[in-house]
This record gives structure tokens, sequence and C-alpha cells, in this order.
């Protein structure tokens, strides 16, 4: 009978446990290294900077955990001059231009996961959690840039 507080404990620590590796979260990992862990409810938004490669000039791509809590929406891009990839047309959203720059809301594009490289001149960065991940200065040109939304306890497997 004196082992059964024990018993119990060790159930409730279990049991926490359990809740907590079930917690979904955001994963970024570069170069098969871990960069980023932030907890992920449908909302928690980042957003991707970059120097776009053949125009050279600076690009944002506002995004989210989508609603299902298991992928991404890209919202809205930012942008300084027309270019190979970036959204100008009607059906792609609402398209406007605010002094220098170009700005296509409402896209609402969905992506299981993202995967990113780091290029050449390109500066990418990643602003999460409130804080800025300057991908380019700490990874060589061409290192794969994963992000992905997990279950804490996969994830960290993964």
């Amino acid at each position: 009978m004196r082992r059964l507080p024990v018993y119990l404990c060790i159930l409730g620590i279990l049991l926490g446990l359990g809740d907590v590796l079930s917690q979904p979260c955001l994963f970024v990992k570069a170069g098969g290294q871990r960069v980023a862990v932030v907890p992920a409810a449908p909302g928690t938004s980042f957003t991707i900077h970059f120097i776009h490669s053949v125009q050279k000039t600076p690009v944002w791509e506002n995004l989210a955990v989508a609603p299902d809590g298991s992928s991404f929406v890209l919202h809205s891009t930012r942008y300084q001059s027309f270019g190979v990839g970036l959204p100008f047309l009607e059906q792609e959203g609402n398209f406007r231009q605010e002094g220098d720059y170009y700005i296509m809301d409402d896209m609402e594009r969905h992506f299981p996961r993202l995967t990113l490289r780091t290029g050449v001149g390109t500066k990418l960065t990643l602003t999460l959690g409130g804080r800025r991940y300057r991908l380019y200065e700490s990874y060589p040109p061409g290192t794969p840039v994963e992000l992905f939304v997990s279950p804490l306890g996969k994830g960290m497997l993964s």
C-alpha cells in the first residue's frame, strides 16, 4: 500500500510528459541541424525575408500555421521589383503598390511543409517567435532549410 503514492506520482509524470510531447511545434532545421522549435497554434505567424536572386531586391513573405494546425498558409508577399516567381496576377490575391513596394495580400496558398535553400547573396532570414534567424550567416549557400509542424516528440526525433 505504501507504493501506491509512488505509482500514482509516476503515472502523473508520464501523463504530463505525454501531454508535452504531443503539443504541436513549428520546427526549423538547416543542414540537418535543429535551428528553432516554437509552439505552433493555428495562426502562429512568421516571415521569410530574402534578396531575390535575379532582381537583387528584398522580398518578404508572410506566412502562418494553417487552421488545420499541421501545415502553412502564405498570406502575403511584399517586394520591390517584378521578377521571376513573384506574384502579380489578379487570381493570386489582392495586388497593390505602396510607395516603392508591391504587395500581394490574401494569397492563401497552402503548403504541407516548406523547404528553402540558402543562396549566394540572398541573405535568407527567418523571423519567428520574436527572433530573427539570419540563416545565411550560419549555413553555406545551398544548405536546405526545412520548416514543418509536428508534435514535439515526433519532431525531435526527425
